[in-house]
Order: structure tokens, then sequence, then C-alpha cells
């Protein structure tokens, strides 16, 4: 049995609607074949953006958007990506397979698709290859209303007021594809940068300094923390690790243990993380940017392994709940999270195969608990847990609350039990709701997911099982699944 108490009449922070973001870079097909496909494609689209996938999006309420990467960011040069797209230059993706793009999504085309999805952009500027003046002028095309030089180029480019950026990354991993450099060389170098980094419309820019380890961190913090707004760290979760990362199916209830253990290990990242950030900025003003974490498996056999193009289970719905449920226990602290990546990337939202899109059951969880977003966090104390067998150091059930600015509670619950169901009882301390609807994400088999030939394996449904009765409220979650509630 699994038995919890839910704080109805506490709530100590808001759960940042931010900590559901999205990132999309130019690697294998996650922008070209992906997300953008041309105004003269045959695939149904809008100003070049795929309408299938815009629809599927705007369902997420997608927060915000990182672009152009990852380690591309730091080997794009944005000049490259605006003006007439006949004309654009073409470039080598040196990180990525080495393939060599024609440019026609660029800055224009990501803030439209911004402005599309209703999300935030958060572009992450080259620091690594690129100069001052080059990320200034950036900035200065994007936010600056005119007459000025970049001003007067974006107008001629077509876009004739500027669009109000609030996050800007200064670089991307620039302890490694992005400069080599040490933790004391970055620092300066994002002294330098920021110091140049204006948002030139009056507004505030949120800048984003990159982190790495809890050593590169304290050192990054000592010399530049005055400096930056948010700290940016990296976390993905693999059934062994880095160098052994297994297949996305075909995998036996050890790996299934692998994958949630090793992604779990995401709250003890966060706890060293927010001690060294305790230490030299004790108000709380500089926030987490977890702005890359998710799943990392081998690359589905025959395609380019450079592309990194993953399927997606059940189990990666599971460990996407669990996940944004240890996100909401640090949302004090995490002020942004960016799950790798939206289409054809990783730990995708969907797949793509010409005409055909899937949606994946990972889509299906962040639909499900999107809810969530901008909630006030409520406690939520473990009073007995139970064990998945085979996986002692596991709890069986993961389970976050929120209320929404209605009053109503959303309850979110993972089973992480490859083969057992889990009981489940909630007290609410404070107030006890009266009635509930509910939504359920169930996996057939250990490696269940979706295919082009059969879309909707994995896909939500009510559910009526739960149960509330005499101020608690009782449920029996299937093995591998992921519940949505709305208690009112």
């Amino acid at each position: 049995m699994n038995r919890m108490v839910i704080d109805t009449d506490r709530s100590p922070f808001r759960v940042s609607r931010h900590i559901y973001g999205h990132f999309a870079e130019h690697l294998g097909r996650c922008v070209y074949d992906g997300l953008w496909v041309g105004e003269d494609s045959p695939i149904p689209n809008v100003a070049g953006h795929r309408l299938d996938l815009l629809e599927a999006l705007r369902a997420l309420r997608m927060p915000n958007l990182r672009w152009p990467g990852g380690c591309f960011a730091d080997t794009y040069h944005w000049r490259d990506g605006v003006g007439p797209r006949e004309t654009r230059p073409r470039m080598v993706n040196v990180h990525w397979g080495g393939t060599t793009e024609d440019n026609s999504f660029g800055t224009h085309e990501f803030l439209d698709l911004c402005e599309r999805l209703g999300c935030e952009p958060y572009i992450v500027g080259n620091l690594g290859s690129g100069t001052v003046r080059e990320m200034a002028e950036w900035l200065e095309y994007l936010t600056h209303p005119g007459p000025g030089p970049m001003a007067d180029l974006r107008k001629g480019n077509g876009r004739e007021r500027p669009w109000n950026v609030l996050y800007w990354g200064v670089g991307n991993e620039n302890w490694g594809c992005g400069g080599g450099m040490t933790a004391e060389h970055y620092a300066n170098e994002f002294r330098r940068y920021a110091t140049y980094c204006r948002h030139f419309g009056g507004g505030r820019l949120y800048k984003i300094a990159c982190g790495f380890t809890d050593d590169w961190n304290e050192t990054l913090l000592r010399l530049a923390a005055r400096q930056m707004d948010g700290l940016s760290v990296h976390y993905y979760a693999f059934v062994e690790s880095w160098e052994v990362k297994r297949s996305a199916t075909g995998f036996s209830e050890q790996e299934w243990y692998g994958l949630l253990r090793n992604g779990l290990g995401v709250e003890g990242f966060l706890r060293s993380t927010r001690t060294r950030l305790d230490r030299y900025d004790p108000e709380g003003r500089i926030g987490i940017v977890l702005d890359e974490w998710g799943a990392w498996y081998d690359a589905e056999p025959g395609t380019n392994p450079a592309f990194l193009y993953q399927q997606n289970t059940i189990r990666d719905a599971v460990l996407a709940a669990a996940s944004l449920h240890v996100f909401h226990r640090h949302a004090d602290r995490l002020h942004m999270a960016n799950i790798a990546q939206t289409v054809n990337v990783l730990q995708a939202m969907a797949l793509t195969d010409g005409p055909k899109t899937v949606l994946t059951p990972t889509y299906h969880a962040f639909e499900m608990l999107k809810d969530h977003q901008d909630g006030e966090f409520l406690p939520v104390h473990p009073l007995a847990s139970a064990r998945p067998h085979g996986a002692e150091d596991l709890p069986q059930v993961s389970l976050s609350a929120t209320r929404s600015g209605d009053g109503s509670i959303h309850l979110s619950a993972a089973n992480l039990d490859a083969s057992d169901e889990a009981e489940v009882e909630v007290e609410f301390r404070g107030g006890a709701p009266e009635a509930c609807s509910a939504r359920l994400l169930h996996g057939s088999r250990l490696d269940a997911h979706n295919d082009f030939d059969r879309p909707d394996e994995v896909r939500p449904i009510v559910w009526d099982e739960p149960r509330l009765k005499d101020g608690l409220l009782r449920m029996r979650l299937p093995t591998r699944s992921v519940a949505a509630l709305r208690l009112a």
C-alpha cells in the first residue's frame, strides 16, 4: 500500500509553467523534416510550419522553446539565417552528421513558430565560435524598435516591430562542444559577453550562463554570479551509462528499472546544484535552467546514428511524469526545464515519416500533466511506500499535486512498477475535495509504443477507478501507467 497526505491549506511556491519547456536543435530531423517543411511542401503547412505538429504542440500549452541548440548554437551565425531564403549561404552541421543545410529555417522562421505556438522563445547565442559584436547585434536586430542599423535590417527583411525576447543563453556546453573552455576562462568570457547583451527595447533580458559539474559551477558562480539570472545545466538518463545506452525497445525488466533509476537521479543532481547556488546566491535570485533532459538510447537500427532518432515507449512516459514531479518539488529554485527534443530526436513529443506523424507516450504524459503549469505546489507527505519487486531502491509510485487558480486540485501519479499494480490512498489535510475526474495512460507491455502502423497503441483514456469517500482518495494504479486527476 502507498499512503500519502497532501496539504491543501499550505503552498510554499508556484510551479512555473516554464518547467514544461521544450528544445528544438538543428540536429537530425528535428527542424528540417520535422517542425519545418517549407511553404512549397505537399505536406499541409502554415507558412512552412508543419500543420499537424502545430496543432499537436499547441495542445501541450508549450511555455517556451529553446533554439538553435545545443552544440549547434556555438557554430551558428545568425546572419546566415535572415534575408531571402534563396540567397542564404549554406553551412555544414559539424556536430550532427556533417550534413549541409540551407539555413531556410532561421530567426524569422523560429520566432514566427513561437508566435503560432503561443510560447516564449529561448535563444542560445554563439559564444564558442562567434564574437561579442555578433551576439550584441543579434539582440539589437531582435529587440530594437528603430531607427538603427539592425532594426532597419530587420524591417527590410519583413518584420516591422521588434520581438520581445526574454530568455537568452550565453553559450552552450562551453566546457565541451562550445569551446573546450576551463571554468575560469568561460566565467570571464560570460562576463564580457553578458555586458553587451541588452534588450534594446527597454525590456528585461534573462541571461543564462553555462553550468556543468559542481566544481565548474563553484568557479563560475564565484566569478560571475552577479551577471547571471539563470544557470544552465543538463541531465540525461541512460539505461546503464553514457557509453552503454541500450535500445529504446525490446528491453528487460532490469533495463526498465535501470533507466528509471538513472533518470530519477536528477533529484540528487538538482540538490547538489542548488547547494552551490545557495552559497553564492542566498536570496534565490538565480534560477536553475535544466535546459536539456530526457532519456537517451542507441539510435534506431538503420538510421544515421548522428541524428539521434529513437523510439519512445510507456517507460519514457513514466520517466517524464516522475521527472516532472521532481521538478515540481524544486520549483522554488528550478525556473525552467526543456526536454530534449521536440520532434524526431531523443525523447521526442512526435515522430514523422514523410506526411505521417505519430504522437509518442511522452507527448501524452506532457499533455496529461499540463494543468500543473503555474499551479500552487501542494506538499505531499508519504506515510507508507511500497517498492517494486526487483527494484527496492525505487518508489512504486510517484505523485504530485498542485492547485490552479479556480481552486481545483490537479494530481498526477505514475506507477514505476514493471509488473504489479499499485494501491494508493491519499488523505487531504486542510480540506478534502468532493468530486473527481481522471485519465489514464497505460502500457500493455514493457515497451508498448506508438508507430506509424499503430499510432494509438498508447493513448490516454477516461478512467473511472479513483474513488473519493470520507475525505480519502483511493485508486489502484495499473502497472506501467501515468494518471492525471482533477479534484474539486
